[in-house]
């Protein structure tokens, strides 16, 4: 070997080596050196999962494998996807304790070991917050709209403090899920009181602000392809004072309507945009699992539409818990099959 090839070989080994530390070697429980990526910086795209059902699935005994079949952690398998971030639900006090401050807490620390960003999503109920209910939790039932604005708030700050004093930052946070029709029903209400739901959200807004100013608080409503509803909510916040950063939308299709509304997801995005100058996330889709090819079009279409936004508006996309299988709680939209392995949707992530 000539003397030059040999100074070749070192600087190769030498730069494989810088680079194996720069992407950062941590040691399993077995003792074993585990290679992690860099975390993304914040502002890049995010391609995102739902993941707040892994703790409680893994309690009652399923397990995960990679599309080799080879059983894996849940995050190491999602990041081998694309996944870059991860979305986190929290319940005030949940009677299972899933989804309260601890077990979010849990996962969080998962996914900054992953070196995965982090979204949290504040329901402001002791269970499920959607279109259909927003349900106070059971210690504010009696609070009127002043002391709810003061639970928003302080539960808001200690669950990020909480967060913080582990550092971890969410670089998101929602005020509320899928706010159709405002939160804490009834005083939250907003087509009984846009002023008191406004209110509300101003309250997380600043709860949030004050322990991470650079968290980007979120406002989330479903059916992103309904420019109505949208214009109606955002148009009532912003004129009774609410704050925001971004407009955060769900989007479930079906395998054979997913291009008319994609289409009209990008049409009410493209609007948004416009009359509010915010940012756009999409927090939630998903596809029956059986689809899998047509889930995997829709993501990538999705992924396209939203990349292409005017002035990098379009901030990410994510899965809402794809790692649900064997219909975990009844849930057929997930993107993992009957063995716990990945589909062939959630392939729409990888680079």
């Amino acid at each position: 070997m000539k003397l030059n090839s040999i100074y070749g070989a070192k600087n190769l080994s030498i730069l494989f080596l810088a680079i194996i530390f720069a992407a950062g070697c941590k040691k399993t429980p077995k003792g074993d050196t585990q290679i992690y990526p860099l975390p993304d910086p914040p502002g890049t795209y995010a391609k995102g999962a739902d993941v707040s059902w892994v703790s409680e699935m893994e309690a009652g005994g399923k397990k995960f494998y990679n599309s080799a079949g080879i059983q894996q952690d849940l995050f190491k398998i999602l990041s081998d996807k694309g996944i870059n971030s991860i979305r986190l639900r929290v319940w005030v006090n949940p009677s299972s304790g899933w989804c309260n401050t601890a077990d979010v807490l849990a996962k969080a620390k998962r996914a900054k070991a992953m070196n995965m960003r982090v979204l949290v999503d504040f329901h402001y109920s002791d269970t499920w917050a959607d279109p259909g209910q927003q349900i106070k939790p059971a210690d504010w039932v009696s609070q009127d709209i002043t002391a709810l604005k003061t639970s928003v708030y302080s539960h808001t700050v200690d669950v990020l403090t909480t967060l913080k004093n582990n550092k971890i930052i969410p670089e998101w946070v929602q005020v509320g899920n899928e706010t159709n029709n405002g939160m804490l029903w009834e005083q939250g209400k907003a087509s009984l009181s846009m002023k008191n739901f406004a209110d509300l959200v101003l309250s997380g807004y600043n709860a949030v602000k004050s322990v991470n100013p650079s968290s980007k608080v979120i406002v989330h409503l479903s059916n992103g392809y309904d420019n109505s509803l949208f214009r109606w909510m955002f148009d009532g916040l912003k004129s009774n004072g609410a704050k925001w950063d971004v407009i955060g939308m769900s989007l479930y299709p079906s395998a054979t309507d997913w291009a008319t509304k994609n289409t009209q997801c990008l049409a009410n995005m493209t609007d948004i945009i416009s009359r509010y100058g915010s940012e756009i996330m999409i927090c939630e889709i998903g596809m029956p699992v059986a689809e899998a090819a047509a889930s995997k079009s829709f993501i990538a279409d999705l992924l396209a539409k939203t990349k292409a936004l005017p002035n990098q508006k379009g901030l990410g996309v994510f899965y809402w818990e794809p790692e649900s299988y064997n219909s975990w709680n009844g849930y057929k939209l997930g993107a993992f099959d009957d063995t716990g392995k990945p589909t062939a949707a959630l392939d729409a992530f990888l680079p």
